[in-house]
């Protein structure tokens, strides 16, 4: 009994270290589905697979994804409308689709503010000439767009402020970087982006020179002669500073919030994608598209700490867990075969585990921790 006894009371002394739960959406865009994956620390594995959309034999194209603060509900853009696309809204644990609305052409990235309650969804607009598109705000309790505001071409990587106040993305075919009021719903401020060689962008007849801010926040440049052709930004969880990557240029760099100027490049490997940065403000995870690899940047140092090769060719978006731990690489390939999610261990900078999902894997989400009351219905 006093063996029994002793044993208990040193197992009460050890630190355990808490099983790892995590829980993520990723979107197969040629394949019209959106994969549930569980992770435990170790390994990945599908949960659920959910079909998307309404035309049994159209692609319809699922892209974006984004969960609410509140984790009750989660929401995925379909990209190919006639010609507008959709955004639906699904009941966390039960998948259950509860509502609907049109917005714009070819609708991909969103977040949902914090401040404001609303979605923000870029409209990137393949179609046609490369003329200004739009950022769609939806009121996704009554389901409805509130509004469509007129940007930059082809917009992407649509993220918000720490504190929901101010919305961000990219214009990839006028080398822009644009910042929203969220309240207002009024463009409030354009940088223009470029590679550092002086070159011009496709800034039109702004003329900037680099990092300079444009005068006329609202006048949308409609030359397209993009050079950096920016894909992803991403404000810092605390600093004034955001984090935006140069598809173009082969490069990320650093832009001060205050100043509203380019303040560091940071090199990358071909052709950086989307980027993420850990919740303890210290490192970037970013996708490199053309180098089928995943590069962590210090950011205090602006170095490369690892470049970590992913599963598939095509490494796409990029979502971190809370504690900084781990990141989840959805990754998409060519012809038939088969998309994956990655999941890289940011301690050991080691690629851990890897799941097939479906084809041209792209948008991808992690559940907060506020969902997990409602993930076991």
């Amino acid at each position: 009994m006093f063996g029994a006894i002793a044993l208990l009371c040193a197992g009460a002394l050890q630190d355990p270290v808490p099983p790892v739960q995590e829980r993520l959406l990723v979107a197969a865009e040629s394949a019209d589905q959106v994969y549930e994956l569980i992770f435990d620390g170790k390994a990945l594995a599908i949960e659920n697979v959910i079909e998307v959309g309404y035309q049994a034999t159209e692609i319809e194209g699922p892209h974006g994804l984004t969960v609410a603060p509140d984790g009750r509900h989660w929401y995925v853009s379909m990209a190919h409308g006639k010609p507008n696309g959709l955004l639906y809204k699904y009941a966390t644990g039960t998948n259950q689709l509860v509502g609907e609305t049109e917005l714009g052409l070819f609708p991909a990235t969103m977040q949902i503010s914090r401040d404001t309650g609303f979605l923000y969804c870029v409209n990137f607009d393949l179609h046609g000439d490369m003329t200004p598109s739009s950022v769609s705000v939806v009121d996704v309790e009554g389901m409805f767009e509130l509004e469509q505001i007129v940007t930059g071409s082809m917009p992407h990587g649509s993220r918000l402020s720490a504190d929901g106040s101010r919305h961000f993305s990219c214009a990839m075919m006028s080398d822009e970087l644009i910042e929203v009021d969220a309240v207002s719903m009024e463009v409030v401020r354009r940088l223009a982006l470029t590679d550092g060689t002086g070159r011009p962008t496709g800034g039109g007849d702004h003329g900037e020179a680099e990092g300079e801010e444009s005068t006329d926040a609202d006048a949308a440049p409609a030359v397209h002669s993009a050079i950096c052709k920016p894909t992803w930004v991403q404000p810092h969880p605390t600093l004034p500073v955001a984090f935006v990557a140069l598809n173009g240029a082969h490069q990320v760099v650093e832009v001060d919030l205050g100043t509203w100027e380019i303040k560091r490049r940071f090199p990358t490997g071909r052709a950086p994608y989307n980027l993420d940065v850990t919740a303890d403000g210290k490192r970037l995870v970013i996708t490199y598209k053309g180098a089928q690899s995943v590069g962590v940047i210090d950011i205090a140092s602006g170095e490369e700490v690892a470049r970590i090769p992913t599963s598939r060719r095509i490494p796409h978006g990029v979502v971190l867990t809370p504690d900084s731990r781990f990141a989840f690489i959805s990754c998409e390939d060519k012809g038939a075969t088969p998309g994956s999610v990655d999941a890289i261990d940011l301690g050991t900078l080691k690629r851990v585990s890897t799941v097939d999902v479906g084809l041209q894997a792209g948008g991808i989400a992690l559940f907060p921790p506020a969902a997990r009351p409602h993930l076991n219905r």
